[in-house]
């Protein structure tokens, strides 16, 4: 199979479902190191729907694995980006300590 027969529809699709997946396998990391478990359960099941799309796209053809690669990478940066976003509070500037 070539690039020329790739389907764009579906390439879209594989990148959207890998960018999500990331996206939500960083969630689910995240409510695991803080030990939430209804966030972890429920983050965990999500992963797995999203995952199946990409994993059956491109198993057909192995040109699609490269479409999943760039939606994982942008998965996990905007995860990343999300989670660490600046305060919305800043923390009050210190006092001087006094001599």
């Amino acid at each position: 199979m070539s690039l020329a027969q790739v389907d764009p529809f579906v390439a879209a699709g594989v990148v959207a479902a890998t960018a999500a997946t990331d996206a939500v396998y960083v969630m689910f990391t995240a409510s695991v190191a803080a030990r939430r478990r209804v966030p972890a359960a429920s983050w965990s099941s999500v992963w797995y729907l999203l995952s199946s799309f990409a994993v059956i796209s491109y198993t057909n053809n192995w040109i699609y694995v490269g479409f999943a690669a760039l939606g994982s990478w942008l998965g996990a940066y905007a995860s990343i980006t999300f989670l660490h976003r600046a305060p919305s509070h800043p923390p009050p500037p210190l006092a001087p300590m006094a001599d």
